[in-house]
């Protein structure tokens, strides 16, 4: 009788290719608009607590990265602008991409959990499964509103944040989600219009592939046109200083402006890349004015009055 031993072949992934698996510019915008959360929240948060949040947080994104990789590897193989990443490139094993996603997940919903409060949790595990099993598994792959319904995941840290610092839910981090939600679909559609040909050949029916793009850029300025004045409401309910309105309306008419340069281009795409690139600016302006209203006290409210006396 015969015995056959399996050879286990050592990994070759290196620390980077798994800080790559957790996408780490999309954790970065994740932490962030939760600090903001965390940080416009009513009261007082303990340092070490806030910390404990974000890094909970920033985890449970790594997760939801590294399981959609997982998930998505044939679709990455086929695309230019993600060819490069360690599964399609033979770095990372699919087996080990989903092991370190799900262990990553467990750890961060745990942690915060323990560490915080079990509300500020559950939407953590909300969030990381509204990722990765509805826009991962089922949307990105099945319709052109992938990216409207699925936005609502990158959406959801302000109030994780929020809920972090007093354990509940209130109208001021909706505020924030809906910002993100309705920012979302200008965003990517105006980089799916320059990079169509790339999901053609994955297969994924983004808005360009499935109706077109005079119709795509429609739909970019209609979500503008909703988005710019959604994007002063903390003003107008007095959840933020007029500085902050002054800010978040000229942010937003650059926004429109962009939107019907897309929409009158024909050729090349260079209104599709500016737009693009500024609404990554105008979401980083909104919530870093958010953080300098609540660190200051109302500081800009209280200039731009003093200037108006």
């Amino acid at each position: 009788m015969s015995v056959t031993l399996a050879r286990v072949e050592p990994s070759i992934a290196g620390v980077g290719d798994y800080i790559e698996l957790m996408k780490p510019r999309v954790m970065s915008l994740v932490v962030f608009t939760a600090l903001v959360g965390l940080v416009v929240a009513p009261g007082h948060v303990h340092p070490v607590i806030g910390f404990a949040a974000l890094l909970c947080i920033a985890v449970g994104a790594g997760a939801a990265g590294a399981l959609n990789m997982w998930y998505d590897a044939d679709i990455d193989a086929r695309m230019a602008r993600t060819a490069g990443r360690p599964i399609p490139r033979g770095r990372v094993t699919p087996g080990e991409a989903a092991g370190f996603g799900m262990t990553l997940a467990v750890f961060s919903v745990v942690a915060l959990g323990l560490l915080v409060n079990w509300i500020a949790a559950a939407l953590l595990a909300f969030t990381i499964c509204f990722y990765v099993v509805i826009y991962t598994i089922w949307l990105k792959r099945s319709t052109p509103q992938n990216i409207v319904i699925g936005g609502a995941a990158g959406a959801l840290p302000p109030i994780i944040g929020w809920a972090a610092a007093t354990g509940s839910i209130a109208i001021e981090p909706v505020v924030l989600f809906l910002i993100i939600f309705f920012w979302t679909p200008p965003h990517f559609w105006a980089l799916s219009l320059y990079r169509t040909e790339d999901y053609i050949r994955a297969g994924v029916p983004m808005l360009p592939v499935v109706a077109g793009a005079a119709e795509t850029r429609r739909q970019i300025l209609f979500y503008t046109l909703l988005l710019a004045p959604l994007g002063a409401t903390p003003w107008f309910l007095g959840y933020a200083s007029p500085l902050y309105g002054m800010v978040a309306l000229a942010a937003g008419a650059v926004m429109i402006a962009l939107a019907l340069r897309v929409c009158a281009e024909r050729q090349g795409h260079a209104a599709s890349k500016q737009m693009f690139a500024f609404s990554i600016l105008y979401l980083f302006l909104l919530f870093a004015m958010l953080l300098v209203d609540r660190m200051s006290g109302g500081l800009g409210g209280q200039l731009l009055g003093h200037f108006a006396v």
